[in-house]
């Protein structure tokens, strides 16, 4: 983009200010950015809830009896916990931070179908309440997992047609349907509404990644859709598709289940990778390394999840030519994520670091990715995943992807925008303390499961052998840390957006579209559609970001 357009751009943004106020966000708009926030807003509430789900879990596990809640509520709480973050939390949040920036990055006024983006985003409320409500009913929540496999999930112990494992269907089900809708939005809106001269390598990595995000949505979420149809049927009309007992195979299950549920993880991840590649380049004041193949390595990634299911069954009697088949295609899921490894190092190294909050999230997510991969690598290999199999080693690195990462790119990701989304500055202060507490926290909670896990404690249990109790205290501790770190957090975030100081339209001095144009944004985002001529994270010669001029302290 050249200066002059620039300029006339920041000219507009200035002469068109934004016209939503707060009651805008509590009511049915069809604008992208307050769809995007209350997408965010709505799934940070969720958070809350899923954590102190799990705060009661680790309490249950500081001792080796079974003495803080009885084991069926157990069973439920990480139940519901697992299906809380995962459906209620990350994925779409991912969609609400997509929602806010994908439109202003590719130069667009809004999303391809406004109307059918606001009905996605209504659908998950009503449908998180729906699942949180099943802890009123007489039998309690689901308690087979956030996976619900067959037979568990099928013995209908209360009787009733209305039971713990029939809301959770009917949640997911309604969730996904919210994501397949936001799908076919993402992508239509990428492909079709880009501004002129925005090729799609001219396009920022972060879009690359939500695009092919989202094709993976489209393409495997029926599977998973199809398999609780099926599942329903089975608890409630007597059907025998996956018990046992009469000639069902719940294996099918766990095919259909993990066709899309490994392919979930890289849902939730590849917009984190494209929150690194935002970040990263934009505080070390280097061009992102590799551009081109940090895009084409988020197809990459895509199409090959696409064929690594089965690693989550090498101990459900799967016959050895496909344990060996998907033991190699799950191994080479590290070849293009290691590309963006690749990248994101290069760009950092020699660069001019500005060690601001996004920034030390954004490195903690990656440094944290590193280890959360090699544990992964080492999950892929037949011998060693039958023998963690079920144990804490596999929860262990679970949670360094889903938490260590991407959720450390969430904050990473909102530190970064706020200035943009709301006009203001946070405390960059108050930014750091939240970082140091997320970061040991979560070192102290995650990393001891993986020790044992090889010492061999099961998952999913509410007692223990003495002998595992210190390594579970300190990841109880940790857990503690973890919630406790979400306080200076809020406080921050409310704090700044009520009292703190004005942001400029570029804080960080970046160059993507979304910074050329006021903060937070017009209505339309611009008020003449730009024009782009140069290829993203143009950082050469630009000016670097003035922490001291910009944030309130």
């Amino acid at each position: 983009m050249t200066n002059n357009s620039i300029e006339d751009m920041g000219r507009a943004g200035e002469s068109e200010k934004p016209n939503t106020n707060w009651r805008d966000y509590l009511g049915f708009s069809k604008d992208h950015k307050v769809i995007g926030v209350q997408y965010m807003v709505t799934t940070f509430i969720f958070f809350l809830i899923g954590g102190l789900l799990a705060m009661i879990i680790r309490g249950e596990l500081v001792t080796p009896e079974s003495n803080l809640v009885d084991r069926s509520l157990y069973n439920g709480l990480f139940t519901l916990h697992g299906t809380v973050m995962i459906f209620l939390w990350i994925i779409p949040f991912m969609a609400g931070l997509a929602n806010y920036v994908v439109p202003l990055m590719i130069g667009a006024r809004d999303m391809a179908f406004p109307l059918l983006n606001a009905i996605a985003f209504w659908i998950i409320p009503p449908a998180g309440l729906l699942l949180m409500s099943s802890f009123l009913l007489p039998g309690g929540p689901a308690q087979a997992g956030w996976w619900s496999y067959p037979p568990i999930s099928i013995q209908n112990l209360s009787g009733r047609l209305l039971n713990g494992e029939f809301i959770w269907i009917l949640s997911v089900i309604l969730l996904g349907i919210s994501s397949i809708l936001g799908g076919v939005n993402f992508i239509t809106t990428i492909v079709w509404m880009r501004a002129p001269g925005m090729t799609f390598f001219r396009m920022p990595i972060f879009v690359w990644t939500v695009l092919s995000a989202q094709m993976l949505q489209l393409f495997c979420l029926p599977s998973l859709t199809g398999a609780l149809i099926l599942l329903f049927f089975d608890l409630s009309f007597g059907t025998n598709f996956f018990k046992p007992s009469q000639n069902g195979d719940p294996i099918i299950y766990q095919h259909l289940f993990w066709f899309y549920s490994h392919p979930a993880v890289y849902v939730m991840a590849l917009p984190a990778f494209g929150i690194f590649s935002e970040i990263l380049p934009a505080f070390s004041r280097n061009p992102l390394f590799g551009y081109r193949s940090v895009a084409i390595a988020s197809f990459g990634i895509a199409l090959v999840s696409i064929f690594v299911w089965v690693h989550h069954m090498f101990a459900s009697a799967t016959p050895d030519w496909m344990r060996i088949l998907f033991m190699v295609s799950s191994m080479l899921v590290a070849v293009p994520t290691g590309v963006k490894v690749f990248a994101w190092t290069a760009t950092v190294w020699n660069g001019r670091l500005h060690l601001l909050t996004p920034m030390l999230f954004a490195l903690g997510g990656v440094v944290m990715f590193i280890f959360g991969g090699i544990t992964g690598v080492m999950l892929s290999s037949v011998p060693f995943d039958i023998h963690v199999n079920n144990t804490y080693f596999v929860v262990g690195h679970f949670h360094y992807i889903v938490h260590n990462t991407i959720t450390m790119a969430i904050f990473a990701a909102i530190y970064f925008w706020f200035p943009k989304i709301t006009g203001r500055m946070y405390a960059e202060g108050w930014g750091k303390v939240h970082f140091l507490l997320t970061f040991i926290g979560a070192n102290l909670t995650f990393f001891p499961m993986h020790a044992v896990g090889l010492q061999g404690m099961l998952r999913r249990v509410s007692s223990y052998d003495p002998r595992y109790q210190g390594w579970n205290v300190i990841a109880s501790l940790g857990g503690f840390l973890l919630g406790m770190a979400t306080l200076p957090f809020i406080a921050n975030m409310v704090g700044s957006l009520l009292q703190g100081s004005k942001a400029s339209d570029n804080p960080w001095h970046a160059t993507g579209l979304e910074w050329k144009t006021s903060s937070p944004p017009p209505t339309e985002n611009f008020e003449e559609i730009p024009v782009v001529n140069e290829p993203p994270y143009n950082y050469n010669n630009r000016s670097e970001p003035t922490p001291e001029a910009v944030i309130q302290e």
